[in-house]
Formats: C-alpha cells, structure tokens, sequence
C-alpha cells in the first residue's frame, strides 16, 4: 500500500518529515510514495492557487533522504508551446527516478514524457476520468489515473477495472464527491496564469447538490480488491487500516 500525501498545510517553520510523522502517525515512511504541494511559482500549476511555495528546498531534500518522490501539481488546463519552454528549467531540476507529475493537458502530458523520461506521469482527478472506455484510453498516455471520488462508492465499477494497480483512489471525500459543475478547477487554472484573474468560481450556488461534509472510504475493502495507491489531502483525514 502507497501513499500520495498534501504537503500543502505545512507550516513553514516544520521540515517535511517532521511534519508527516506527526499528522499521520498511523502512515510508516515507507507508505509514502510521493508528497505534493507547490514550490517555486508557475503558470503550470492548477486545482489551488498558487500564493507562495509550500515545500521549501530543505523539505525536497529531506524527502529524497527518506526515499519519498516530490510529485508536481502541473494541473493546469490551459497551456501552449512558449509556455511549456518557460517551464523547461523547472522540470529538469526535479527530474530524477522516484519524481512525478500530475497532469490534465494531454498535450503537456506528451511533451514531459518525451522530454523528461525519468518522471511518472498521472492524470489527475480534473480530467474526470469516469468510465471504463475512458481509464483504458488514458493508461495509454498516463503511467497512473487518478479516479473521481464518486467512482469509490461504485464498488461494481472499481471491480471491473482491470489494472487496479495503475489507480490512485482518494482516501476520503469533501465537497467534490457529489459536485453537479466543477467549474473551479477552471477558474484556478486561469488565476495561476497569473494575469490579473483573481474571480473564483463554485457551483455551489448554481446547482444544488446534498452537501455531505467529509466522507472517509473503507481502505480495507479497496485494498481486497486489489488496489494499493491512495491519496490524502488533508492533514485531518483519518485512515485506519489493518495490518
């Protein structure tokens, strides 16, 4: 079992490790596959805004130390060719066995893979992956999915995947696992442009859904099912999983 974990609510005075000892006690190092969180700015980054670096030059480091990959939120949705040059001195100084990058842009997601062989792509929960036609097309191009958290309460669906091993699910679920219109996965791909936007946008207000809080899925029955990579986002979630 491996996991991917937020390093994002990290405080800035705490190294890295230090950090997910003590908000995941019950997560061994060797659990953790990869932390990711922003860095030095660019216009790549998507799914948040980017107002500073969360991850420090220490932090990256102590996570090599401990044999923990540094995975980048190249999420974006937007991106052309001049873009990708300006962020060509960003990916080589990560670029190393171990690394990876979550990605939307399937035409970003080409160049990296071309470009930067050494890193493990994966498409993230933005690209709504849903339905098996869809995962398949995708594991041809990605090395990982990340599936929508709705998917994990179809256990009929999850079942019929056929490369369970290639699937990120989420450890738990907020405000996304019903959203009708994830219109805010735009909306911070244009601010991080930075370019002035600064409007952020929900459907909350647009589209009614059953606002559910937090949901924590059961681990124990995904892992019977074959599938071992989770992702946690944040700091609060609480997985509880026999050994």
């Amino acid at each position: 079992m491996q996991y991917t974990i937020s390093g994002r609510e990290k405080p800035k005075n705490e190294g890295i490790i230090s950090y997910l000892q003590r908000v995941h006690k019950n997560i061994s190092l060797d659990e953790i596959d990869s932390v990711f969180a922003f860095t030095e700015a660019s216009t790549l980054y998507g799914g948040r805004r980017f107002v500073g670096p969360e991850l420090l030059a220490a932090d990256i480091q102590e996570l090599y130390d401990n044999s923990i990959g540094f995975r980048i939120p190249f999420t974006n949705n937007y991106v052309e060719t001049d873009e990708y040059n300006k962020n060509i001195l960003y990916l080589d100084k990560y670029h190393r066995p171990g690394n990876s990058v979550i990605l939307v842009n399937d035409k970003l997601s080409q160049w990296i893979k071309e470009d930067f062989p050494e890193y493990k792509i994966e498409a993230s929960i933005i690209k709504n992956i849903n339905t098996h036609d869809k995962i398949n097309k995708a594991l041809e191009l990605y090395d990982t999915v990340v599936l929508p958290t709705s998917i994990n309460e179809n256990i009929e669906f999850l079942d019929k995947i056929e490369e369970k091993h290639r699937i990120t699910l989420f450890a738990f679920a907020g405000c996304g696992l019903n959203c009708p219109a994830k219109i805010c996965y735009p909306s911070m791909s244009k601010f991080n442009k930075f370019n002035g936007y600064t409007d952020f946008e929900c459907s909350q207000t647009l589209k009614y859904r059953e606002m559910r809080g937090k949901v924590d899925f059961d681990l124990d029955l995904y892992v019977s099912m074959g599938f071992d990579r989770f992702k946690l986002i944040e700091p609060t979630a609480s997985v509880t999983i026999e050994r």
